[in-house]
């Protein structure tokens, strides 16, 4: 499978929902496979909070493959040997695409608070002028999970004529108040770090050494994205074999994995990034701007699939549910549902593809 990462920068403004501009801006994006002549075989992926545009393969050296790798690649649902993939990076995040730490063209400093608040809108938006530039305007299919799922909806309604189908998997049409509630947890715990510094932290000096409170805030997330099943079939009671059981800070296994994902999160995620994303996701609502979720959803023409996981315990099942009722109340026939039986949470999505590729396979063969 050939990979190539590249960042397209763009010196035309992106009205964003808010009103604000954000003049220049770049995107990264990676692509796997080969395009065809008529650039019939287009795939876009959409990534999560905390994901990139490094979805499936390895770079040189590397030993963690990118974040849908079992289902990207050579023979798999999402095949390379037949469909040429694009997944890009949404601006606000910190992986290449403009965001909340890229110096800006007047001052030569990073934005950081200075940076406009963004929405999955303007993150859908942006991709779109990235797809213009490549020359393709019509896509096979938008696929993405949690957020990546958002992302896929608002293509679906604000780009009606885009993509032949979307798949969105783990999400929802407007984040409740439990989601907004885990990420309330996790931003508080970072802006009450002294360490964080109202935004001025040193990037570099977070990358080596941490930052407690983007730790814990992370801890709260981990505890969103597994269903009790599973932190009970990975960890059970078991504790620490070298923590005393009557020590006062002796710890469990759920304890040092919450631990270790915590400490190791700040050295490869910016802070920042994660307070405007988790903004992004509070607010997100495809309805918005019409007058009802059905009045959106009108004006969806591309074959829309809905997978969600029966523990999914972040984004529940009957949220996307509700979306098909939507369709169903306007007597439209191009959606469809389904709901996984698992067990392991919201990060099913992630973790337990075996369960879904057989039908992202299907639907992209159909």
């Amino acid at each position: 499978m050939e990979i190539t990462t590249k960042t397209e920068k763009f010196t035309n403004a992106l009205y964003l929902e808010s009103g604000r501009i954000l003049e220049p801006f770049e995107i990264s994006y990676e692509t796997y496979g080969e395009l065809n002549e008529d650039k019939s075989n287009v795939i876009v992926v959409c990534h999560a909070l905390t994901g990139s545009h490094h979805a499936a393969g390895y770079y040189d050296g590397e030993k963690k493959p990118g974040w849908w790798d079992d289902l990207i690649g050579d023979g798999k649902a999402i095949d390379t040997s037949k469909y040429y993939v694009i997944c890009y990076n949404t601006i606000g995040s910190c992986f290449g695409s403009t965001g909340p730490t890229t110096k800006t063209r007047e001052t030569h400093l990073p934005y950081r608070y200075k940076f406009p608040v963004i929405t999955v809108k303007d993150m859908v938006k942006a991709g779109r002028l990235l797809f213009d530039r490549l020359g393709i305007h019509k896509v096979k299919a938008v696929i993405g999970g949690s957020m990546g799922g958002m992302q896929a909806l608002h293509f679906a309604v604000d780009f009606p004529n885009f993509a032949e189908k979307t798949i969105a998997l783990a999400t929802t049409h407007a984040t409740r108040p439990w989601a907004i509630a885990f990420n309330k947890v996790a931003t508080s715990a970072l802006l009450n770090d002294p360490d964080f510094k109202d935004g001025n932290y040193d990037f570099d000096e977070v990358k080596e050494k941490g930052l407690q409170g983007l730790s814990i805030g992370r801890m709260a997330g981990f505890i969103s994205f597994l269903s009790p099943d599973t932190m009970m079939k990975k960890f059970g009671r078991d504790y620490m074999r070298n923590d005393g059981l009557f020590d006062l800070f002796g710890r469990f296994q759920i304890d040092s994995y919450l631990d270790y994902n915590g400490q190791n999160f700040p050295k490869w995620f910016d802070p920042l990034s994660f307070i405007y994303i988790a903004k992004a996701i509070n607010i997100y609502d495809v309805s918005r701007g019409y007058d009802s979720l059905e009045d959106a959803l009108e004006r969806v023409k591309t074959d829309l699939h809905l997978i969600s996981f029966r523990r999914d315990l972040l984004f529940l099942p009957e949220e996307m549910a509700e979306i098909q009722t939507a369709f169903d109340e306007l007597g439209k026939e191009n959606c469809s549902y389904r709901e996984v039986d698992s067990d392991y949470g919201h990060d099913a999505f992630l973790v337990e593809v075996d369960k879904f590729e057989a039908d992202i396979r299907k639907i992209l063969e159909e």
